[in-house]
């Protein structure tokens, strides 16, 4: 585990230096400078060069990139060039707004997934699993911002139980912001669940065909034990990893959702820091997402070792 944890970290250093890198560059590649685009089109030549001063875009991309990297080194992630604001407090307040929808999808995406992949995988063959079959290619198969519109058109419009606009800012308590995000969640929790139902139901069903389950069942334990303590943890560890790129796209791939319902995410920031090139800002929501990333990949292979003792045997 310790060689495990070392290994994992230096992978994860290398990893974020290669990103910074490959995202700068290629924002560097695109055409245009934050200058004009702040400034628009009835910009003139002088001013725009006393604000590529002023935002030290007149230096060599290199130089900039290393001076970048070098305040990173000390903490400091430079300062927006459109918003004029420190970096980390403007994307902080966005991620903060993303993991605060990201915990409700999870809490209902876990029991979610593990029930409706048991329920599926003890009753296969049935109605209850022909039906919950179809749904779930139908939830693979159907863009999420299809579902949060047809949410949007059910219970916004035609039934005003839900606000459309999810106005995360504007909420003081905790059941107030249920209600509000209630729509982005579903719509989240429909689009990810459908994967882990589908790997967790196929897990299942290889490992309660298996010979240390058929043991189990001739030993005379009862049913509920043998799916929860000796089936279920050895079928977890596929679904694991599935979460973790889960986690890792509802972290920064959500801009369609957030879009749609209004909800002042990293994703939607990021999006608005490219097409601004807003350089410090895109590194910073870059880096946070590969961090989120990597941890997430970390955390589900040390879950599946502690869930399967063959892969510690392995490891």
């Amino acid at each position: 585990m310790g060689r495990l944890i070392l290994a994992r970290s230096v992978l994860a250093l290398v990893s974020l230096l290669a990103v910074s890198i490959i995202i700068f560059w290629c924002v560097e590649w695109l055409p245009g400078d934050a200058a004009s685009r702040i400034l628009g089109r009835d910009a003139t030549a002088a001013s725009l060069a006393v604000l590529r001063h002023k935002l030290h875009l007149d230096l060599p991309a290199s130089v900039r990139y290393l001076h970048w990297l070098g305040g990173v080194f000390r903490g400091d992630f430079g300062v927006s060039l459109v918003a004029d604001r420190p970096v980390l407090s403007y994307v902080w307040g966005r991620a903060a707004n993303t993991l605060t929808l990201a915990g409700f999808v999870l809490a209902l995406y876990a029991p979610l997934s593990i029930g409706l992949g048991l329920w599926t995988a003890v009753s296969r063959g049935r109605t209850a699993d022909h039906i919950v079959s179809i749904l779930v290619l139908i939830g693979m198969c159907v863009p999420e911002y299809v579902i949060g519109i047809l949410l949007m058109i059910a219970f916004a419009l035609a039934l005003p139980w839900f606000p459309p606009l999810a106005l995360i800012d504007q909420v003081h308590d905790f059941f107030g912001l249920v209600h509000v995000l209630f729509l982005p969640t579903v719509t989240l929790t429909a689009a990810m669940t459908a994967y882990a139902v589908r790997l967790m139901r196929e897990n299942l069903i290889d490992v309660l065909e298996s010979g240390y389950v058929q043991m189990a069942r001739l030993k005379g334990l009862p049913r509920w034990r043998v799916l929860l303590w000796h089936a279920l943890p050895n079928a977890l560890g596929p679904a694991l990893n599935v979460t973790a790129l889960n986690i890792a796209w509802l972290m920064g791939g959500i801009v369609v959702v957030e879009t749609v319902f209004n909800f002042p995410g990293l994703g939607r920031l990021l999006v608005d820091s490219i097409s601004l090139k807003d350089v410090p800002v895109i590194l910073a929501a870059s880096l946070l997402l590969t961090v989120v990333y990597v941890l997430c990949n970390f955390l589900a292979d040390v879950a599946s070792l502690l869930l399967n003792p063959k892969l510690r045997a392995a490891a």
